[in-house]
């Protein structure tokens, strides 16, 4: 368990680097702000994508071998990136080497494999291990930023592709101790899995979960991704907005590792519903506050209500279908979460170029929340009824 979460905090590199990176490669390569946003556009596509083929491999090949070898095309996509002389190739080596090929490996397929571990504290060894990326949110910014300002851009991100190299094969090896034959005893402790899990296909509880991730990081990406500059539009300064960013992050981790817990006492279902609910109530909150005590308060209580959603989806696929296909399952949900933060970070955006408010972003977010929460209470009263038909008077956690 500690060997992927340090995995899934140093996969946190690619994103917070590409992003930190953004002014001076931009002033290098004499890039436009939408030009400049591209590396991390391709980088969270690849994160997303990559993560499926992974995630169908774990449960194959081990986390220790995919891992290994995402680690050293991590390593080395820095590395071309640094040496970068045209901003295609700096491009091309956050979407491909960085995010496709090394990234996505330290994310959702680590989840399902660690899920592969446990039983009666699934949950809660979910919830510590994807803490890791919420972490490296906490982290890695600042130490990349003052690498910037010591080294160069070019420099700094050498240095983060040979401290990659160094650490993340070591970490791999460290996973290789899941024997083939856990998978098999995962699945029998499970038991089968249900032909049609909720009563229906798999495939369309594949599609409604897919969904369902699509729109809570639509309504979870606003704040995350706006918050520098809502602080700074109402005159409160993007430093303080910076602050509140890293106060929400933290804050997810802790959020993380209490669902995870309250996700073991009463099951994927409840805890993805509370989640829901939690999100969308503090959203509201960003409507009334303009100053800068009540949002640092708000950036924290939003961090806690949200940092439990993602990890729930990982826990109603485990419990839905077989184990033999839990990780391309839970990569796929993951990844379209990844793909909602993207979408809804630019629809914010866009949004607030519309109305020159940012309340008009929030309303977005919390529309596409109340969608999540609908799907989320759907599937809790179709497990409800799932159950019952087999003799279970509840929901079982």
């Amino acid at each position: 368990m500690t060997a992927a979460l340090a995995m899934m905090t140093i996969g946190g590199f690619g994103m917070f680097a590409c992003v930190v990176a953004l002014l001076p490669v931009a002033t290098e390569f004499g890039l436009t702000r939408a030009e400049a946003s591209l590396p991390y556009t391709l980088f969270t596509i690849g994160f997303g994508a990559g993560g499926i083929a992974y995630g169908w491999a774990v449960t194959r090949y081990g986390a220790a071998t995919i891992t290994f070898i995402a680690g050293l095309i991590y390593g080395g996509g820095f590395l071309l990136a640094s040496s970068a002389q045209s901003f295609w190739v700096y491009a091309f080596a956050f979407g491909v080497p960085i995010g496709l090929l090394g990234a996505s490996a330290t994310f959702s397929p680590l989840v399902a494999d660690i899920s592969f571990w446990f039983e009666k504290r699934r949950g809660f060894a979910i919830g510590i291990v994807i803490s890791g990326n919420y972490i490296a949110g906490a982290i890695w910014p600042p130490i990349v930023q003052a690498l910037i300002d010591g080294v160069g851009w070019r420099n700094a991100l050498a240095l983060v592709g040979c401290f990659c190299l160094a650490t993340m094969p070591p970490l791999a090896l460290m996973l290789r101790r899941r024997p083939k034959a856990l998978i098999e005893e995962a699945a029998d402790s499970v038991g089968a899995a249900p032909a049609r899990p909720l009563g229906l296909d798999k495939n369309a509880l594949q599609g409604v979960l897919c969904c369902a991730g699509i729109a809570c990081c639509i309504a979870m990406s606003m704040p995350q991704v706006h918050i520098v500059a809502f602080c700074a539009d109402l005159g409160l300064g993007a430093v303080h907005g910076a602050n509140m960013l890293a106060i929400m992050m933290g804050a997810g981790v802790a959020s993380r590792l209490i669902s995870g817990w309250i996700s073991d006492k009463i099951g994927g279902y409840r805890t993805l519903v509370l989640g829901s609910f939690l999100q969308m109530a503090t959203l509201f909150l960003f409507l009334p506050f303009d100053t800068l005590t009540p949002l640092y308060v708000v950036s924290f209580l939003f961090g806690l209500s949200q940092g439990g959603i993602v990890p729930s989806y990982a826990m109603i696929v485990r419990g839905a279908f077989p184990a033999k296909d839990a990780g391309w399952r839970i990569g796929m949900v993951m990844s379209f979460t990844l793909f909602g933060m993207a979408i809804g970070g630019w629809m914010s955006g866009y949004a607030y170029d519309l109305t020159g408010s940012y309340d008009a972003a929030v309303f977005n977010g919390i529309g596409w929340n109340v969608l999540n929460l609908v799907i989320a209470t759907w599937l809790l009263f179709r497990a409800r009824r799932a159950f019952r038909a087999m003799g279970t008077p509840a929901v079982p956690a």
